[in-house]
């Protein structure tokens, strides 16, 4: 018989009944039935209930939970309501004739049974006690398999993994790298990817068809809920000789194979996912993550304002802004209390309030319908889909501030009237990003998003169209308003990308000094080619029905970027900083505390 077990906790079952196993776990719960000990041992597979008879009970009963032991004894079966039809081991117990104590827990600062709350700060610490709770435990083993289905769907594409390097170049990315000292090389740093994007592009040059990997990605950046400090992984590819629906095409079977999979019967996006213009995300969800299980949509109803009576929204639409419409079906007859809460709320949004039509069965209702002449109000009601019954919210103002509390009110009147679908995952494209932008401070054009996008109209678009029209081979996909990953066709001619930079105000000298490895690769013949990054993360959260990212983190920071388990980030010694040619200058604020 094995030293340890002959089964694991998970495993045995009616058919065994009889036989001698041998199980070895941790303690999850002990009962005492004056006489007879019960104790469920718990392991990685699951949960089976020991039964100590007197004899044993001196070697087993001062023992705290968690600690862990092996059994051996016979398996018998349960009778009557002593059956437990919630674990799958439930019609059997094991009768102990043997134990050993293979390691005595010390008291715990958390309760791995038992589904209480404790504070962060402390899971973390602990995290290797927290990680044996059941839900955390389930999120582990999601993330795991949602990788290996991941890594499965990709290769059966054709895709090939490869490897890219951890110890590079700094990165002119958004974010900051973590740098790492070179003891040989004095004074030079090596930095930590933030994404392996030039590595893949040059796969791609070298002539690998379709690259993927499970890429460690690394970035100085703060928390979020849904962005974990520091590190995170994402679903990295790339793929030559391809178009935009190319890569659309190969990516939506796997990411709706993956969520069909581990959706736990979920709804999922059916064949092509919706392609939404990044103009008409903003214009109808006020947002570039739309949410697509919430049915409203965005009314530009400046024009049904501008001379109008209500002089508010008349004066916005005079300076060049814009009034935005946000239907809410059925929420005329709500009482006053309802639309009093939310103007509190778009209060503490920022916003000065946040008007509102309610469209009675005997006529429009409420402060505006007062000041707006009948005619126009009936317009407008036209414009917005609305019936009696119906009521219709305003964000007025800027241009992009107006858009994006839009977006936040649509969001809010989603989950308000219970509009919001249930048990669904809905993917979106959002496509067509622009190329440039307006600097607010300097006035001057700038790079909107990825300035390696190939842009629309290649050469050409760039010489004859304004700057702030061109479109680029840009792309986001979006599910339930979570952002997975940006991608792009990629700028792969050296002339196109000299000019691009140029408009942005990057003198050619300047492009070849900064990316003149990428250049002179592609000036010796490189493919078109694109890609996208899914972060697995938020995939698993997604699947979890996690609100934080760091319940699918198997050893997460914290906030701060703290590892309050391996006590990281530490202070360094001073031999160590001098033999790699550093030395630590705090800022006074931390000398003085």
């Amino acid at each position: 018989m094995h030293a340890y077990r002959t089964h694991d906790c998970g495993a045995l079952r009616a058919t065994e009944a009889g036989s001698v196993a041998r199980l070895s776990g941790w303690v999850h719960s002990k009962r005492d039935h004056g006489g007879l000990l019960f104790i469920d041992l718990r392991d990685h597979f699951g949960i089976t209930q020991i039964v100590f008879p007197p004899s044993l009970l001196p070697q087993v009963e001062h023992l705290r939970v968690e600690s862990v032991i092996t059994v051996t004894g016979e398996v018998v079966l349960r009778e009557g309501a002593t059956v437990n039809a919630k674990l799958p081991t439930g019609e059997i117990e094991l009768r102990a004739k043997e134990v050993s104590v293979q390691s005595a827990a010390d008291v715990l600062p958390l309760q791995v049974a038992g589904a209480e709350n404790y504070p962060d700060e402390l899971r973390l610490k602990y995290r290797y006690i927290d990680l044996r709770r059941d839900k955390v435990h389930r999120n582990m083993m999601l993330r795991a398999q949602v990788i290996a289905s991941l890594r499965r769907r990709m290769i059966e594409q054709g895709f090939t993994e490869f490897q890219t390097p951890i110890l590079t170049a700094s990165s002119p990315e958004g974010a900051r790298d973590f740098l790492v000292p070179s003891r040989i090389h004095a004074g030079r740093f090596y930095a930590l990817p933030q994404a392996p994007q030039q590595f893949k592009q040059l796969a791609m040059v070298a002539g690998f068809d379709r690259y993927f990997q499970i890429a460690p990605c690394f970035r100085d950046e703060a928390s979020r809920a849904d962005r974990s400090p520091g590190e995170f992984y994402q679903l990295d590819f790339e793929m030559s000789f391809v178009t935009q629906e190319d890569v659309f095409a190969t990516l939506e079977p796997v990411m709706a194979g993956v969520f069909s999979e581990f959706g736990g019967g979920r709804r999922v996006t059916e064949g092509a996912f919706p392609r939404i213009p990044y103009d008409e995300a903003l214009r109808l969800y006020g947002s570039d993550k739309p949410d697509l299980r919430n049915p409203l949509k965005i009314v530009d109803v400046t024009e049904h304002f501008a001379g109008s009576g209500f002089g508010l929204f008349a004066k916005i639409a005079a300076s060049g802004g814009i009034v935005r419409a946000i239907p809410a079906p059925g929420a005329a007859d709500r009482p006053r209390g309802f639309f009093d809460k939310l103007n509190d709320w778009a209060r503490g949004e920022g916003a000065g309030g946040l008007g509102y039509i309610q469209f009675a069965a005997d006529g429009p209702k409420g402060p505006i319908a007062k000041n707006l002449e009948a005619d126009r109000a009936e317009r407008l009601r036209v414009a917005c889909g609305l019936e009696p019954g119906d009521a219709v919210f305003f964000a007025a103002g800027k241009p992009d501030e107006a858009a994006k509390f839009a977006g936040a009110v649509r969001t809010r009147i989603g989950t308000e009237l219970d509009l919001i679908e249930k048990d669904a995952f809905r993917f979106c494209w959002i496509v067509d990003f622009p190329m440039y932008e307006l600097n607010e401070e300097t006035g001057l054009i700038d790079f909107s998003h990825n300035p390696f996008s190939m842009p629309q109209g290649g050469l050409e678009a760039l010489n004859s169209q304004d700057p702030l029209t061109i479109k680029a081979f840009q792309y986001d996909i979006v599910c339930n308003g979570i952002e997975l990953s940006s991608g792009a066709i990629r700028n792969h001619r050296p002339d196109i990308m000299i000019r691009a930079f140029e408009i942005a105000g990057y003198p050619a000298s300047e492009v070849e000094a900064r990316f003149g490895g990428m250049l002179n690769a592609f000036r010796f013949g490189a493919p078109p080619h694109g890609g996208s990054a899914p972060g697995v993360d938020r995939m698993v959260m997604l699947l979890a029905d996690e609100p934080n990212i760091r319940e699918v983190i198997l050893f997460p920071l914290n906030q701060q970027g703290e590892d309050l388990m391996m006590g990281a980030p530490a202070p360094v010694a001073p031999e160590r900083l001098k033999e790699l040619s550093l030395r630590v200058e705090l800022p006074p604020k931390m000398v003085k505390g």
